[in-house]
């Protein structure tokens, strides 16, 4: 199954994270609808780290289903396969993969416990496998790779007790958006139709509407703050939030992170650079002459980082706003200058979170 991981994505938003997968023959990722749950746009990120801006474009709340357009991961072929014929059962293997607490991309095995578990009005596949939050809308593949359900929750007190959408029902889905168009569109799971506009109940069959699967989440003071200073910096902020008031982005090789710590301060940091093995003598000398204000170098557990902190109060004020915006944003342009700086002066390898850039 070694070569369906390219099929399957890390989903971020501003409320966190999720999984996410193509099948093959179909355009959109498929994903559960409460991992985007109050977005309409959101950012994908590949296994190489690049992130995407998608749309969303289906949503099924009863279902627990929503479908997204990556317009620049279209034309990526997918490698999981959708095969109504296939069956599933008792203590077959299953594999659940997907991005756990929004870690690297892992795999784990575990039986299916039951293959129509009955839950509320649905039946669901129940497996024993580890499913964790961020495994929600990654696919549930059997041994040959391909798709048996939709990874979609998992009871908080219980051990070994995960559930997942049936392969079947999310062929439904799939065969009746039949729509070329990006529109955002609510499914009425009563009669099928669609729906592009905030109502209470369905105009074909009158079936109840939930009005909050057409909100979107409102952002804060600090949200509009740092993402105006992200599109400033040419970034689009989707592809960076990380959670709420948490962004995250690569600033050519060097990952930066802006966060509210405490409520009371505003932190943006980059973790630059390992230290070496040996001469660390100089290099804790550069270190602390502090010759990068207003920002800061340290070190934790042996790793260098550039880091800046404001009071939250500061960005209240209004002679201040620019100037705090554009430190914080240059700091990514710093972070990205040190880390090359870091390396060939001082023999410093690239942190773990660093983006290998290739020419």
């Amino acid at each position: 199954m070694e070569n369906t991981k390219n099929s399957i994505y890390k989903i971020i938003t501003a409320n966190g994270t999720g999984s996410g997968f193509k099948i093959t023959g179909y355009n959109f990722i498929i994903t559960n609808y409460h991992v985007i749950a109050g977005n309409k746009v959101v950012a994908v990120e590949n296994q190489e780290k690049d992130r995407f801006v998608a749309e969303v474009v289906m949503v099924n709340s009863e279902i627990d289903l929503a479908f997204l357009h990556a317009e620049k991961l279209k034309k990526v072929e997918s490698t999981i396969q959708l095969n109504d014929s296939i069956d599933v059962f008792n203590m077959q293997k299953i594999y659940i993969n997907g991005f756990p607490f929004g870690m690297p991309f892992t795999v784990t095995e575990g039986i299916v416990s039951s293959p129509n578990q009955p839950m509320g009005d649905r039946n669901y596949i129940q497996t024993d496998a580890a499913v964790n939050p961020g495994n929600s809308g990654g696919p549930m593949l059997n041994e040959q790779g391909m798709l048996v359900g939709v990874t979609t929750s998992k009871f908080t007190q219980a051990d070994n007790v995960g559930f997942g959408i049936r392969h079947l029902d999310l062929k439904k889905e799939i065969e009746d958006y039949t729509f070329e168009d990006v529109k955002y569109r609510v499914k009425c799971n009563s009669c099928d139709s669609y729906i592009e506009e905030a109502v209470d109940f369905c105009s074909s069959c009158g079936n109840t509407i939930d009005s909050s699967v057409f909100e979107e989440f409102e952002k804060s003071y600090v949200s509009n703050f740092i993402e105006e200073g992200l599109v400033k910096l040419g970034i689009n902020p989707v592809i960076c939030r990380a959670g709420r008031d948490f962004w995250e982005f690569h600033q050519g090789s060097a990952l930066v992170r802006i966060f509210l710590a405490g409520n009371n301060y505003l932190f943006a940091t980059s973790p630059l650079n390992n230290l070496p093995k040996q001469n660390l003598a100089e290099l804790l000398t550069y270190i602390n002459s502090n010759q990068v204000a207003p920002y800061y170098l340290g070190v934790y557990k042996n790793k260098i980082f550039i880091s800046y902190r404001i009071h939250l109060s500061d960005i209240y004020a209004d002679h201040k706003v620019e100037e705090i915006r554009n430190n914080i944003m240059q700091l990514a342009l710093k972070a990205d200058e040190l880390d090359d700086f870091f390396r060939d002066n001082y023999n410093c390898e690239m942190s773990i979170e660093s983006k290998i850039i290739t020419d």
